[in-house]
């Protein structure tokens, strides 16, 4: 059953002008106090904002009043200082995590989380250099990140299997919306302030589009996806669509079709 109407503009530059015009009302600084992204806008080191960014970005599933009470709670047990808790933590600090539960995402994962992250740190180019070895000029540069990330997250012969279902990659199918809005977040920045941009090694344009329910569903009213399901196919379909209407920044649209979805 059909549960919204499509809504056809006569022309292009119509459509255009009116994304515009929605990425202005929600690129703002007012869309961080509720928002994920306001956990690593709590640092200004650049290790602080990733590892605190990559943890709310993987936490990202339910209601968002919801990630930033448990986000909240994490930096609590991390002493508010992520970067020092992972790379510096004692055996007692360890045990201040057990317990965290979040939906299916609990202390066994979490504990992988934080030795893969203290592995990352120890190693040149820290948790950028594990999407990114080196700078990446290819169109599918995303993609490859997000492949080769999983297959340096799994690689651990003490990884636990359960720990997989958080780190998602393309070849499975997945649209990879979390990772997505992470790398959104470190490579992306403009003079709104809500992205971070201290990522440099692929451009803006190279970025794929976050397609959660509320991207996926404006999106499929405003005409700019065919595909029947939000997979990653889907994903790179609306990226497409959207660099149409700026082929160097595309994924700043997703303020608008996010925002439009949430409000």
């Amino acid at each position: 059953m059909c549960l919204f109407r499509k809504v056809q503009f006569k022309k292009e530059k119509d459509l255009k002008a009116f994304l515009d015009a929605q990425v202005i009302k929600y690129n703002t600084l007012d869309f961080i106090e509720s928002d994920p992204i306001s956990i690593p806008h709590l640092f200004s080191r650049k290790e602080d904002i990733e590892i605190a960014g990559l943890f709310s970005a993987v936490l990202a599933w339910g209601q968002r009043k919801t990630i930033l009470s448990k986000m909240n709670e994490l930096l609590l047990r991390m002493d508010k200082a992520p970067f020092d808790f992972v790379t510096n933590h004692s055996f007692q600090d360890i045990k201040n995590l057990e317990g965290f539960v979040h939906r299916t995402f609990n202390d066994t994962d979490l504990l992988y989380f934080i030795s893969f992250l203290k592995e990352l740190y120890l190693k040149p180019g820290g948790l950028e250099a594990a999407f990114f070895p080196q700078k990446d000029k290819r169109e599918d540069a995303v993609f490859h990140a997000l492949t080769g990330f999983r297959s340096l997250f799994i690689s651990s012969e003490y990884f636990p299997k359960r720990t997989g279902k958080h780190i998602s990659r393309p070849q499975s199918g997945s649209a990879c919306k979390r990772l997505n809005m992470f790398l959104r977040w470190m490579v992306r920045k403009d003079n709104a302030g809500v992205d971070f941009g201290i990522w440099n090694s692929i451009k803006p344009f190279q970025l794929i589009c976050p397609c959660d329910v509320h991207v996926e569903r404006q999106a499929r009213i405003l005409g700019l996806v065919s595909r029947p399901k939000p997979d990653w196919t889907m994903a790179v379909e609306l990226t497409d669509r959207l660099k149409q209407f700026d082929p160097e920044d595309p994924v700043r649209y997703d303020f608008a079709l996010f925002g439009m979805g949430v409000n």
